[in-house]
């Protein structure tokens, strides 16, 4: 059974923290893939920012091409919404038998992971590996044997950041894989 570490995101857009994380987890943690599972919203976060999830998804697959490891994964597309993870779990178990998961989040995550929808049945099933985030503060859960912080680059990239720094108009050139770079001033 091949171990896959899922990377959920909105991938708004998708950025070279994202792929650096991504190939840290894949190269120290045993996993086979890491799946890039490109959420079409979130609960906790206002959507009116995202761009369409049909470009969000070409940029993460533009950006993992090249890598055998990596892999984008649309599901959440055809679930209801609003996005809930354990429902995208339990669609990938049973699509997936011959897949053992394990979800990727962020210690910022990790802190608000209590407020997630059946929260307690994720850390049944699945183990969590945890990357550090700037500003974020241990909490209970980081104990939970399910739960595994991981030494991973601290990096102060993030889609907002980008976001931002376009509005402005800065250069966001190397943030960006470079075909998402070139596409998303296409748009």
């Amino acid at each position: 059974m091949s171990v896959v570490g899922l990377f959920f995101g909105s991938f708004n857009p998708v950025h070279t923290g994202h792929l650096i994380l991504a190939e840290y987890f894949v190269s120290h943690c045993a996993l086979s893939e890491v799946w890039f599972v490109v959420s079409p919203g979130n609960p906790f976060k206002n959507d009116k920012d995202l761009y369409h999830q049909a470009d969000r998804l070409r940029w993460v697959s533009m950006s993992i091409a090249d890598n055998p490891q990596f892999r984008v994964c649309d599901i959440e597309f055809s679930l209801s919404l609003p996005s809930y993870t354990i429902h995208t779990l339990n669609a990938l178990t049973e699509k997936y038998p011959e897949h053992s998961f394990h979800l990727i989040i962020g210690q910022d995550n990790l802190e608000q992971f209590h407020r997630w929808k059946a929260y307690n049945k994720i850390l049944m099933r699945f183990p969590v590996l945890v990357y550090p985030r700037q500003g974020s503060v241990d909490c209970a859960l980081q104990f939970h044997p399910s739960v595994q912080m991981v030494d991973a680059p601290l990096l102060e990239i993030s889609s907002t950041l980008i976001r931002d720094l376009h509005a402005s108009g800065h250069s966001v050139r190397y943030l960006l894989p470079s075909p998402v770079y070139k596409d998303w001033f296409c748009l």
